[in-house]
Formats: C-alpha cells, structure tokens, sequence
C-alpha cells in the first residue's frame, strides 16, 4: 500500500471518527437540556468540526472568516440570528397563535421566532436530522464569531481596533448608507475578516435581503459582538432545548397527523381502494409533464415543451404557472397544504379524469410529496404506508409504486448529471438497504446528460461531509456514487411496510433517481458555490417523464 493511500485512508477515518463523535455529543447535550456552543460542552463539537473541515464550511481551520460558508448558513437560519445569545429549539408549542411573527429562513422551511432581542426560539419539526443540520450550522457560526473577536480585541481590557469602531459606527448608524460610507465601511470590514476589499464587496450583496441592504456589515458587526461579550464579560450563548422537544421527538406526532390528513382526503375523493403510486419529488414537475401539454397549446406552436419547461421553473412566469395550476386543479388535481407542522406539503392526481379512456375503479392515483428532510423521510413513509383504520374498519394502503426523485451530491460527474442507485448505505452505521430498482441506465441515457449507477451514501447531514470521506467510499468496493439524506429512511420504511408488517404488498415497485446538485469532490462545486440554476430542469423533468411513463404504462 503506498505511503498517499495509507495516509487518505486515515484521513477519512478521522473524519468518520469525528462525525460519529458529533452526532453521539449531540445527542448527549439534547438529552442535557441545554449547552454553551462555545464553552466547555461545546468543545467536543468544536473540535471535531475542526478535524473534519467540512467542503461546504470552506476556510473553516484558516484565521480569514469564510465568506461562502457563512452565507450557505446564514441563508438557513433565521434573520437576526446573529445577534441573540439565546437560541431556543422547541417543538411546535403555540407560537403560531400569538403575535409573534415567523420567520421562515429563505432556504429551510421552518418557524422561528423573535421573542425579544436576546432570544432566538427555532422550531424542530422535522426530527433530529434537523436538530444535527442546526446545531452544526450553530457551531460553525459561533466559530466564524469568535476569529473576528481575535482580529479586533487589542488587549485583556477589551479595547478594540479602530476598523472595529468604524464598523460599529456604520452598522448603528439609523439613516442608510450612501455608496460611498458603505465602501468605506466595507474597506474596514475587509481588514476585520482577513479577506480583499474585492471579496467583501463580491460577496455583499448576496447577504442582502428585502429588509436589510447592508445585512453582511450587521452579520459580521453582532457576531463579533457577541464574542466579544463573552470573552470579555463572559456572557456564554446559549443554545437550549425544550421539555417539550426532548419528549416528543422520535413520536412521529407531525407524520402521523400528516398522514392521516392524506388518507381522509384520499377516502372523501373515493380514491382510498385504487392503486396509489407515491412520488417524493418536487411540486411543479409532475403536474407541469402531465398538464402543461393540454394548458399552454398557444405556447407550444412558438417553443419545444423542454423550453416550457425552462420558463415554468422561472419565478418571473407566474401566469403561465396559473395557467397549468388552473388546468390541473380542473381536471384531477387535489392540492394539499401542509398544516400538520411536516412541511411536506402534497398533491394527488386522480388519473382517470384525466385520461377518461380509463376504468375509473382501476384507474391510478399518484400522490405527490415534496421532499422530507433527512430522518423525517422515515416517519413521514412509514405513517403514510400504515393501513387506515376508522369507526367503520381498517383499509390497508393499495400502494403499487414508491418512487424518490431528488437532488444530490455526485461523486463523479457533475451539475445536472443523473445517478440510478442500487442500494442505499446509511452512513455511521453497518446499515445497507439494497433493492430492485425500476428505473435504469438505460432509460435515461442518450439524452445529453451523463447517466451513473450504483450505490448511493445516506449521510446525516450533507454539511459535514469532506473529501477524505467522500473519496473513501467512492474509490472502496462499495463503488458509491453520489450523497443524500433521505434514501435509507425511506427504504427502511418502504422494507418494513412490505416485508414484515405486511402492510402494503410484498411487490411495491421502488424507483429512485437523483440528479447532481454538486460536487463535493470537486472545489468550485459544492452546495456552498450557489444553486444549479436551469441546469437542473433537464435532469428533473427526464426523470419525472420516465416515472410517469412506468406508472401510466
């Protein structure tokens, strides 16, 4: 064995030592009730954030602040996180009955609320892969806050640089910055973080929202003011976990609620006995390939459907997304909005009054469900395949397909590229769900885009995910190509349901197909470089056809 393969296969053991270590110290301060991120019960997180130096945080390990990092995080936590010391995850405990008003982070769908300047309160809704997801968001902030209090404190006394003092002046000043008070602003805060006037200036507008233009200058400010605090006048943040929270967790209380809310709609429809195919997808492809043919004819005549497709999944076309929506809502489209607190929101196609050729009795129905977040794909599958049981009897679940599309991280290849997998390996554990699955190289490829099977890798959280880790697997016999977050939770209850409970037939059909969203193999690639854009309309709707195809045929 050569000394570069000896020394990356104890690379990527370190770093699958330090997740494991993580994910055992976060449990053990959930159980604790409560922790200070930057004290000593937060040290165990620190450093093995540190060991691992995660892709997505970048310039973690270095002095300079990591500007994309801090912007994948901060586009995931509430507005105004920055400046509360006290961060509160509760269950869903009534806030949305009081005056406080949500704050719905732009990038993760969840409830947070401001309850006075200090305290933050987020609420968990969605299991503990959400609770991992912010804890390690959390960390990797207090981290980021704590070099820029090492760059601008002068002495034990607290007394701080002058580029501190313009940056403060700037940042609580109440009228808005001109152009010219905001470069200089910027030019001081450049000195602060370590990094060039060009990237602060780079970088500063994508931090902007509808509600701060200067957002990057008050993120930078409070969190190094809140370092300072602590290390000057030891004021610990702190990060705290319900009663609540800590006693409902792992009851599946939102799946079974959700859930339950689907059958009764699917029994008031009369569509409860007929065959039922499940897709976990997004919530504008399949209506869009089975309705967008019938409701944009006009459109048609002036561009091919792929160029539809494009310019339905532009926010800017919202009357052509009416047009579909109408046409769908018309003719066998049911939509359900998610009330439960899953934040799966559902649509269900009742095919026969689309295609009226068809027996309305035999007829397919296909449930659309937008993604689940990590181990909640678990709960929510595993309520959603039970039998249904009323006053009157219980109806197992008609279930004849399961099928998963979504994004992930590609392991070879990159953007927009597809992968089949075979198996899902449930990563940190001896956990492999290997399986028939319907969809195949061949039914995808020759289409422009490069096609890859095999094994697929359910991580616990994509946030902590490195190089070592990801080439270990990808080069090992377990010939892994591509990273998500849902695939073991959904095949372990699809298994569950159809091999031992007996609760849905023994033959479901299982089709699973990713396209590539990154590649964290490659730098310039990862979450953090931004979106995929329109290259993900061509891999989404190929797929989303070829499901559709199986189901219907």
């Amino acid at each position: 064995m050569s000394k570069e393969t000896q020394n990356n296969r104890s690379r990527a053991q370190e770093s699958t030592n330090a997740i494991e270590r993580m994910y055992i110290t976060m449990r053990h301060l959930f159980n604790r009730g409560f922790y200070k991120p930057m004290g000593v019960s937060g040290e165990t997180l620190r450093e093995s954030l540190l060991t691992l130096r995660p892709e997505i945080y970048g310039t973690i390990a270095e002095e300079k602040v990591e500007l994309q990092g801090l912007l994948y995080v901060i586009d995931r936590l509430p507005f105004g996180i920055e400046e509360c010391s006290f961060i509160n995850l509760t269950s869903d405990e009534g806030y949305g009955d009081s005056h406080f008003k949500p704050i719905i982070p732009p990038k993760r769908r969840r409830n947070c609320y401001r309850i006075d300047d200090e305290q933050m309160n987020i609420e968990i809704t969605r299991g503990r892969s959400e609770i991992y997801d912010i804890l390690t968001h959390l960390t990797f902030l207090f981290m980021e806050s704590h070099k820029i209090m090492r760059r601008v404190i002068i002495n034990e006394n607290g007394d701080v640089t002058r580029d501190w003092k313009k940056l403060e002046k700037a940042v609580l000043q109440k009228e808005d910055l001109s152009q010219a008070e905001r470069e200089i602003a910027l030019t001081h805060t450049a000195n602060i973080i370590g990094r060039t006037f060009k990237e602060v200036s780079t970088v500063y507008p994508q931090f902007n929202t509808s509600d701060s233009n200067d957002r990057f200058l008050h993120v930078i400010y409070w969190l190094g003011k809140l370092a300072i605090e602590e290390v000057i006048h030891n004021n610990k943040r702190l990060v705290t976990f319900t009663p609540v929270l800590r006693e409902r967790l792992g009851h599946h209380i939102h799946g079974e609620i959700w859930a339950t809310k689907i059958k009764e709609t699917l029994l008031e429809l009369g569509l409860l006995e007929r065959p039922l195919h499940i897709i976990s997808a997004n919530m504008h492809s399949v209506m869009n390939t089975l309705y967008a043919p019938t409701s944009l004819t006009t459109e048609l005549k002036k561009k091919n459907i792929d160029a539809i497709y494009e310019d339905l999944s532009n926010s800017a076309s919202g009357k052509l997304r009416t047009k579909v929506m109408k046409t769908a809502l018309a003719n066998g489209m049911t939509y359900l909005e998610d009330k439960s607190g899953a934040n799966i929101n559902v649509q269900i196609f009742d095919i026969a009054k689309l295609d009226k050729s068809l027996e309305a009795k035999t007829a397919p129905v296909i449930m659309v469900m937008d993604y689940a977040f990590g181990e909640q794909a678990y709960e929510t599958m595993d309520e959603l395949l039970k039998p249904y049981t009323t006053k009157s009897g219980t109806t197992l679940m008609n279930v004849k397909s399961v099928s998963i599309m979504g994004k992930a991280g590609i392991l070879q290849g990159g953007k927009g590229d597809i992968m089949i997998p075979n198996a899902h390996l449930f990563e940190g554990t001896a956990d492999n769900y290997p399986f028939v699955n319907e969809l195949k190289v061949e039914d995808l490829e020759n289409q422009g885009l490069d096609v890859y099977d095999g094994s697929m890798i359910t991580v616990m959280g994509t946030s902590l995910q490195n190089k070592d880790i990801l080439r270990f697997f990808h080069h090992s016999t377990w010939n892994v190509i591509g990273l998500e977050m849902e695939g073991a939770h959904y095949q372990k209850a699809i298994q569950a349901a159809s091999r031992i409970r007996g609760s849905i037939k023994d033959d479901v059909k299982v089709r699973y197909a990713y396209y590539a969203s990154d590649n964290p193999l490659e730098t310039g690639s990862t979450l953090a470089s931004g979106g995929l854009g329109t290259t993900g309309v061509k891999p989404t709707y190929l797929i989303t056809k070829k499901i559709l195809e199986q189901i219907l045929n």
